[in-house]
């Protein structure tokens, strides 16, 4: 049974949430974490649909680990179909810092596949955190076609996606380093060197790759 003083207290909790200031909702995030309440976690999700903040965003993605997934993960889900691509963005990025098993027949192709990067980034990632043993080769196989996607930030994402993945996807991407498309060789040869020398940069990785496609390489040694 709650107490009046702690209705009270979850009020101004939840109405802090939608203040003007960032620095009031951010606080407020933080102290709904602290003290996990059921009664926080819907309007956490709908406020991640929303939120302008990065950083914000981010601990309310933090406060919603800190409560039950059994009573967060459904909601998420449901978000995966909103229209608005920050809610099913920001609910992929909440599922892989959750990372329960449940969530991963909602990570689908479709997701994968966005036409907003930054939702389809947060779907690699959160694939990549929820893939249940023995499926890596077939998700590389997803994740290879979308190789050559996008610009810097969003190939290097798919990257740092496929290597994740480790020995299952390398068939995927020899396969893709004689694609006739040259973006996507282009991508695969410089994934592969990525995966060979993590140090080199994804900059240098990916120059060398267009000299390589330019030159009528595939990149494979041996």
């Amino acid at each position: 049974m709650t107490m009046p003083d702690e209705d009270a207290n979850a009020t101004r909790a939840l109405r802090a949430l939608e203040h003007g200031g960032e620095s009031v909702r951010m606080r407020a995030a933080m102290a709904v974490g602290t003290t996990p309440d059921p009664r926080f976690v819907r309007t956490l999700v709908e406020r991640c649909a929303i939120e302008p903040e990065f950083f914000v965003r981010e601990m309310l993605t933090w406060a919603l680990t800190r409560h039950e997934p059994s009573l967060t993960v459904p909601l998420l889900i449901d978000e995966l179909r909103s229209e608005r691509a920050q809610a099913r963005g920001q609910a992929l990025h909440t599922l892989s810092k959750i990372g329960d098993p449940r969530a991963w027949p909602a990570i689908t192709r479709e997701l994968m596949a966005d036409a907003d990067d930054e939702v389809a980034r947060s779907a690699w990632r959160a694939a990549v955190a929820l893939v249940p043993e023995g499926e890596e080769g077939e998700l590389a196989g997803v994740l290879a076609t979308q190789l050559g996607r996008g610009g810097r930030d969003t190939r290097l994402s798919l990257s740092r996606a496929l290597i994740a993945l480790g020995k299952p996807m390398t068939p995927v991407l020899r396969a893709a380093m004689t694609a006739a498309d040259p973006r996507v060789r282009q991508h695969a040869i410089a994934t592969d060197r990525l995966r060979r020398d993590p140090d080199a940069g994804f900059e240098f990785a990916i120059e060398e790759a267009k000299r390589l496609v330019a030159l009528g390489a595939d990149g494979q040694e041996g």
